[in-house]
């Protein structure tokens, strides 16, 4: 009988024994933790203002890149959006922008941290821009990585597999686990049903 053990968890991290579950269907879930489960990502940046030495190009990608919160349970994720609002100037000193300056629409998507740093501003610079984050999956590009690291190891007995998952931030370590055998659960039913119809 297949059953799930959870062995350890923490804000970061979360290791599960997986018993009874072949070797195909165990690494399945630990590929699916780690880039198959829908987060948030920015994926649109519209630069009203730059003028700080970074290029347009390389800011877009640093907002890119922040793992943003994501709560799955309160998003229609057929329409789900966030703009986000950054305006910063620089008049006196020399100072650093870091995602804490960063204003989310939606309270609930925003950067997992407020000390990631995005650009430095020189006195007289500023940066003004909107950015507008979409659900997507690692699979289509790495900042839509719901886990840093999703590791499976074998245990000494068959088919008894030890999966250890630490997240980016975006989503708690047991929601991924549980979103990912969710969409495992939802991959097969579409391959049974595919199935099926070739047998017709």
């Amino acid at each position: 009988m297949s059953s799930i053990q959870v062995l350890d968890t923490s804000d970061k991290k979360i290791s599960v024994k997986l018993k009874g579950v072949s070797l195909q269907y165990a690494n399945a879930l630990r590929r699916i933790c780690l880039n198959g489960v829908s987060i948030f990502a920015i994926d649109t940046v519209d630069i009203i203002e730059n003028t700080s030495v970074i290029v347009d190009e390389t800011l877009a990608h640093r907002l890119c890149m922040i793992p943003l919160k994501t709560e799955l349970s309160a998003i229609d994720q057929s329409d789900a959006r966030v703009m986000f609002v950054l305006d910063s100037e620089n008049t006196e000193t020399s100072k650093s922008i870091t995602s804490a300056e960063l204003s989310s629409q939606d309270k609930e998507v925003k950067p997992v941290s407020d000390q990631i740093p995005i650009a430095y501003l020189a006195p007289g610079q500023r940066i003004k821009l909107e950015a507008y984050a979409i659900l997507g999956k690692g699979t289509e590009h790495a900042k839509w990585n719901s886990a840093n690291v999703s590791i499976l190891t074998h245990t000494d007995k068959e088919d008894e597999y030890i999966l250890t998952v630490e997240t980016t931030g975006a989503l708690q370590p047991k929601e991924i686990i549980l979103a990912a055998i969710d969409e495992l659960a939802k991959r097969l039913q579409e391959f049974k049903e595919i199935i099926s119809n070739l047998k017709k």
